[in-house]
């Protein structure tokens, strides 16, 4: 009789089960608290951006004015592989960013957020530290998606617009 060999002490060894991992939901006050704490503006309309229009992370750095359409934000090269994307914000998000580009005399073709992956992970960081809690940079985007799934936006919108889901699974 044959033996599953991934039955095994040796491939129980190393293949673990994963730890399951409960993610925290953290509600509307707590999110802005911290990201009207953070006293760099760059620094807020980072976190807003996450918070407010489900962008990635790694999505920021490589906005430049010249994506910017009103509420919509054009991404080039997204994650999901396909040539472009759309993040759609609200007016008083959009209308804070296009102000501090004008005050910062930001150029069309400029980033409005040079900053590496690090170091914008560690402002998320910092800015859950001064709530006192651990916030990672998917918490501000899993916020968005609760916020607009709890304000009865239907769970496709949430999925295809704000999380710019390929499938709404």
């Amino acid at each position: 009789m044959m033996r599953n060999p991934c039955l095994s002490p040796a491939a129980k060894n190393h293949f673990p089960k994963p730890k399951k991992y409960h993610w925290t939901i953290f509600d509307k006050d707590n999110i802005d608290e911290e990201i009207f704490r953070t006293l760099n503006i760059r620094n807020r309309l980072r976190l807003e951006l996450m918070a407010r229009g489900g962008m990635k992370i790694s999505e920021a750095p490589g906005l430049k004015p010249q994506d910017i359409d009103g509420q919509k934000l054009l991404l080039h090269t997204p994650k999901s592989g396909r040539e472009r994307e759309i993040i759609f914000i609200p007016e008083k998000l959009s209308s804070r960013l296009q102000n501090f580009i004008r005050g910062t005399s930001i150029s069309s073709n400029q980033f409005i957020f040079p900053i590496t992956y690090t170091g914008a992970r560690k402002v998320v960081g910092k800015a859950g530290e001064m709530v006192g809690i651990k916030l990672l940079p998917h918490d501000l985007r899993r916020h968005s998606a609760t916020y607009a799934s709890r304000s009865a936006n239907p769970i496709e919108i949430v999925s295809k617009v704000i999380l710019r889901h390929a499938d709404s699974r």
